[in-house]
């Protein structure tokens, strides 16, 4: 018999125990208990009564308002947080300093001052504690398989993309008192909602180059925009459009990329598997390569689930995931020029907002100025 041994779990602390942390997170960390890669050991709420009812209908040992008291009496492995954009930063910096990893709902931050002082915390060493985000549909089956045939170059170049977030959000919606505003959510559509399918298309089409945008507040009374589009160019010469909405009553979320050879697309809402995925070959194709194309292997959902079991392994591996340090800083650093562009009225290159940018601090660079949204004519529902 082998002498060798599994690692122990994880030992893992969820803060936060709202709607996010029931219905996606601990779905997922229950699936890897029962594969004895994790262990819920404690739940954080600064809601008394939510935390302990989250804690009783998950059997969580250790419940706290506070979220000193768990990393000083519990000191979990790893921290994954479920709270209010605005508190990442303090709570991501303290969880790395306790020795924790970290794994943080988006958006990551309020700005890219907040990122940076999270990444700043982290100790650098390739076995050390570091933050990663919840960026889920980089991954499953099919994301894995289509970020490889662009990587490999399997249908040619990259020329034309197009990256959609429409969705809907009513009044009842932003009647959560941090949504909507600067300073607690650090932007509107383009940052709380089409920022998956943003990450999404930034990883598969790789470094972007510029970007130029437009924002406005066409319907909610809300200090955000509702509604954003933005012209991209990529280094590699391909360009495309990035529309994000909260107004659109018939919801969904698409990428489109066409290439050399072949158009590579998926349509879903929330989460995408194989059957989301078409690729259609140019003219002149042979049918077995695109045959090869289509063969996306076992079904794996893009999911929570997914993506942990990723970051499970990278962290046993000692490895960076994805989505931790600039993996998880691109994407931020775009939604960041985009809202740069869309109140300057300027394209903003890649790389160029920094430490002395009123942008780099907040995304809206200290003055947005917005037209009111419009009235409703009378009889419209609100």
């Amino acid at each position: 018999m082998s002498s060798h041994r599994s690692p122990r779990p994880l030992r893992t602390a969820v803060v936060g125990t709202g709607g996010i942390a029931r219905a996606t997170h601990l779905p997922a960390l229950r699936t890897l208990a029962a594969e004895g890669a994790v262990d819920v050991v404690a739940a954080v709420d600064t809601d008394a009564g939510s935390v302990a009812r989250f804690a009783d209908d998950f059997a969580v040992p250790y419940r706290t308002t506070e979220f000193a008291a768990v990393l000083t009496e519990v000191r979990p492995d790893l921290v994954v947080l479920c709270t209010p954009p605005a508190v990442h930063r303090e709570q991501a910096v303290a969880a790395l300093r306790a020795g924790a990893w970290v794994w943080c709902e988006k958006p990551p931050c309020p700005s890219l001052a907040d990122y940076d002082a999270v990444l700043a915390a982290e100790r650098g060493g390739s076995a050390d504690p570091y933050a990663a985000i919840v960026f889920q549909h980089r991954f499953g089956s099919a994301a894995r398989h289509v970020r490889r045939l662009l990587r490999e170059g399997a249908c040619g170049r990259p020329l034309v993309a197009h990256c959609q977030t429409t969705w809907y959000r009513d009044a009842a919606y932003y009647a959560v008192p941090w949504r909507g505003r600067w300073a607690t959510e650090g932007g509107g559509p383009a940052m709380g909602h089409g920022i998956h399918q943003t990450d999404l298309l930034l990883d598969l089409m790789g470094p972007w180059q510029e970007v130029h945008g437009m924002a406005a507040r066409l319907v909610h009374d809300v200090e955000t925009e509702d509604v954003s589009t933005a012209q991209v160019r990529f280094a590699g010469g391909a360009l495309a459009t990035v529309v994000n909405s909260v107004l659109s009553p018939d919801e969904v979320s698409r990428i489109r990329i066409d290439c050399e050879h072949a158009t590579v697309e998926v349509s879903h809402l929330y989460g995408h598997r194989n059957a989301d995925w078409r690729i259609t070959p140019a003219p002149g194709v042979p049918e077995e390569t695109a045959a090869a194309w289509r063969d996306f292997g076992a079904d794996e959902p893009s999911s929570h689930l997914a993506q942990l079991r990723e970051l499970v392994a990278d962290i046993r591996a000692g490895r960076r995931h994805a989505t931790s340090g600039p993996g998880g800083r691109r994407t931020l650093e775009f939604i960041t020029a985009l809202y740069k562009s869309a109140f300057t009225g300027a394209s903003v290159p890649a790389g160029s907002i920094g430490p002395g940018d009123p942008y780099y601090t907040q995304l809206h660079g200290g003055a947005p100025q917005w037209a009111p949204a419009a009235p409703r004519p009378e009889g419209t529902p609100a």
